[in-house]
């Protein structure tokens, strides 16, 4: 089991204090965090792709090239890359690059975004967004698999003879989820490649997601890649936790109250009730995040979101500390557990590659027997 946060990169006024950081400063302080969450243990951190204020980054992978110097272990994905406005040959040169320079220690989660003017900015028809999503996709596929690549689609100009460098490293493509809060076409995509399905169940309540992720499974099963519990699934979260769970609540109110995400809208009290939000002690937190398992099945990958609506970077570093320390150790011990020996751990590079020399192993014997 992965744990992990992702960041949406929100500059947002501290309603506290009333001061809103630079973009300069929160860049940095987004950096500061992915530090610190290899420091305490976790196994991921993710970033957004925003192209519009009030979110900074815009270059994801300019961001996590960063990181990667700066730290040694820690998995650096996306929390959205956007498969609809972005080329697919980009995509596939950017982060088979991304991977050299950090040993492998990448993957990267396609989405569609939350923005729909981006469409126009970037050339692209919102109303074409699902058929961008798979055909895109498609494309971004063979890209990364095969070394010359001749191409025809709605899209795009025709690409012949082409082939995408740097190659993947190892020869094996960086791991891919698909993000959907509400597309099954998106839960389909998924499965038909035997890739990872992130549900970012933070917004809906749960039937909603459990919905979706049950269609990914059974179409998982469907086009063979494993029986359905077997499909590589990711949940978000968001929590702030102090020791005592009345001071959580009084913090955190005012950053709920204003985030720019959910801000003005339903209460705390609602929101906590209705989605994955979870204000409190470490112990309810780890309650909750348990409790995903009743509703989804056995997953392989928990996202958290810690470091939006305005909160100071202490505060984030403050909440991470006790992610790390108190909370992470007892629910890797309690998922590890639970999980059936024949479900999947979450996909590493490294894992990838056992893989894919385990496959060619067996088609060699096939050949011999054959032969």
């Amino acid at each position: 089991m992965q744990f992990g946060i992702f960041s949406v990169g929100d500059v947002t006024m501290d309603p506290t204090t009333g001061r809103t950081p630079s973009e300069a400063e929160r860049i940095q302080a987004m950096v500061t965090i992915a530090q610190k969450a290899e420091e305490v243990g976790l196994d991921v951190f993710a970033t957004g792709e925003h192209h519009n204020p009030p979110f900074v980054p815009s270059s994801p992978t300019t961001m996590l090239g960063y990181v990667a110097a700066k730290t040694d272990r820690i998995i650096l994905s996306t929390a959205t890359t956007l498969i609809t406005t972005n080329d697919p040959v980009k995509i596939a040169e950017d982060f088979a690059m991304l991977q050299h320079l950090a040993g492998g220690r990448v993957d990267l989660m396609m989405g569609r975004g939350n923005t729909g003017p981006v469409y126009p900015w970037f050339g692209k028809d919102i109303r074409d967004g699902i058929p961008l999503a798979i055909e895109n996709y498609h494309l971004l596929h063979r890209l990364w698999r095969e070394d010359v690549v001749d191409w025809e689609g709605k899209y795009r100009t025709p690409l012949q003879g082409f082939t995408s460098t740097p190659r993947p490293l190892d020869g094996v493509a960086p791991f891919v989820w698909h993000g959907s809060i509400r597309s099954p076409e998106i839960a389909e995509q998924a499965a038909y490649y035997g890739d990872g399905f992130f549900a970012n169940n933070i917004f809906w309540p749960k039937h909603h997601f459990q919905r979706l992720i049950r269609l990914y499974r059974q179409r998982y099963e469907h086009y063979g890649h494993g029986s359905a519990d077997q499909a590589i699934v990711g949940l978000g979260g968001q929590v702030f936790m102090r020791k005592n769970s009345q001071d959580a609540i009084k913090e955190f109110r005012p950053y709920f109250d204003n985030a720019p995400v959910y801000g003005h809208g339903p209460s705390l009290e609602d929101f906590m009730e209705q989605t994955p939000l979870t204000v409190g002690s470490p112990q309810e937190v780890i309650d909750k995040t348990l409790s995903f398992r009743e509703y989804f099945g056995d997953y392989q990958r928990q996202l958290f979101l810690m470091d939006h609506a305005g909160l100071p970077l202490k505060t984030v570093l403050e909440q991470l500390d006790l992610l790390g320390e108190e909370v992470v150790p007892v629910l890797r011990k309690e998922f590890d557990a639970l999980r059936p020996a024949h479900v999947p751990d979450g996909p590493t590079h490294a894992s990838l590659v056992a893989a894919r020399a385990a496959a060619d192993e067996n088609d060699e014997k096939k050949d011999e027997v054959t032969a």
